[in-house]
C-alpha cells in the first residue's frame, strides 16, 4: 500500500503531465485540480509545497517563448567569457563549487576493483536517488525508479569489481543538500567519475549553464571544443552519471521545445519549472 507522500508525488506528477501537455491553453486552476481529484485549495497548496511556484506560473515557464528567452540569455553570458579562461576542473553549479575528478586508468577499466563504495537512498522533490560515493567524491547518482534493489544492481553493473557498505558520508551528503539549496551547509561537492576524455569535457563544460539557464546540444558542443558533433554529445549526456549534479536536464532543442530526458520529460520539465521558479 502506497504511503500518503506517494500518493501526493503521484498526484503531482499527473499534475504536472496534464499541464505540460496543455499549457499552451493555459489551463485553469480547476481544471487541473479536477484532474488530480483534489479541492482547488488542496491541490494549489500541495503543488507550492512541491514545486515552489503555482501551477500558473508553472504552466508559463513550461512555454517555448519562455524557453527561447532563457536559452537567448543563457547563450550570451556562456560566450561572454574570455577565451583565455577555458575551462579548468573546478566550474560553478548553482552558488557552489563543484569538482570533477576523472577515474584512473586502472580504475575506469577494472571495474573499480580497487574502489570501495558507499551507498545511500535519499528522497529529492523529483523522486527517489540512489547516491554512491568513493573516498574522492561522488560517482553514482540516479533516480532510483525500479526500486532500491533494482536501482543498486544497476549501480553495481557500472563499477561490478567494487566493494559496497551502506553508509551515508559527507560526500553524499553535500551533494543532498542541492536539492534544499541550503547553501550555508556545504562544502566543495567533489565528484569522482568515471568517463572519457571527451565526456568529462562535455560534463564540464555543462556544468557553466546556471540554476535556471538553458543550453542547446549545438551550443554544448561548440563550447567544449567540439563543434558539430551534437550527436556524440547527446550520447554523452545520456552517460552522466550523477544525475541533477551534471545538468543535463537543461539542454534542450533549437527551437525552444523540452525535448527527450533519460528520466522522463515530464520530470525534466519538472526540473527546469523548479529552477526557473529560484532564479
Amino acid at each position: 500500500m502506497k504511503t500518503q507522500q506517494e500518493i501526493d508525488n503521484d498526484r503531482i506528477a499527473l499534475a504536472i503531465e496534464f499541464l505540460i501537455k496543455n499549457y499552451q491553453k493555459q489551463p485553469k486552476l480547476w481544471e487541473v485540480a479536477e484532474h488530480v481529484h483534489l479541492s482547488q485549495y488542496h491541490f494549489q497548496r500541495m503543488f507550492h509545497e512541491w514545486v515552489g511556484i503555482t501551477p500558473k506560473q508553472f504552466a508559463q515557464y513550461l512555454s517555448v517563448e519562455h524557453a527561447k528567452k532563457v536559452l537567448k540569455e543563457t547563450r550570451i553570458k556562456l560566450f561572454e567569457v574570455a577565451d583565455e579562461v577555458g575551462l579548468s576542473t573546478t566550474s560553478r553549479l548553482h552558488d557552489l563549487f563543484v569538482n570533477i575528478e576523472g577515474m584512473t586508468p586502472g580504475e575506469y577499466k577494472n571495474g573499480g576493483e580497487s574502489l570501495t563504495i558507499n551507498y545511500s537512498f535519499a528522497d529529492t522533490p523529483f523522486g527517489a536517488v540512489i547516491i554512491g560515493s568513493t573516498e574522492k567524491g561522488v560517482c553514482h547518482m540516479t533516480f532510483a525508479d525500479e526500486g532500491e534493489q533494482g536501482a543498486l544492481d544497476r549501480m553495481k553493473m557500472a563499477f561490478p569489481n567494487a566493494s559496497y557498505r551502506q553508509f551515508l558520508d559527507r560526500n553524499q551528503q553535500n551533494a543532498l543538500f542541492v536539492f534544499t539549496q541550503d547553501w550555508s551547509k556545504l562544502d566543495e561537492i567533489k565528484l569522482h567519475l568515471k568517463g572519457t576524455a571527451f565526456q568529462l569535457k562535455v560534463w564540464e563544460t555543462l556544468l557553466q549553464v546556471p540554476s535556471g539557464g538553458l543550453t542547446t546540444y549545438a551550443d554544448l558542443a561548440l563550447k567544449s571544443g567540439h563543434g558539430g558533433a551534437q550527436r556524440a554529445v547527446g550520447t554523452a549526456l545520456g552517460n552522466n552519471p550523477v544525475v541533477f549534479l551534471i545538468p543535463c536536464h537543461r539542454v534542450i532543442q533549437a527551437s525552444g521545445i523540452i525535448g527527450n530526458y533519460r528520466y522522463g520529460e515530464e520530470r525534466k520539465n519538472a526540473i527546469i519549472g523548479w529552477e526557473a521558479a529560484k532564479r
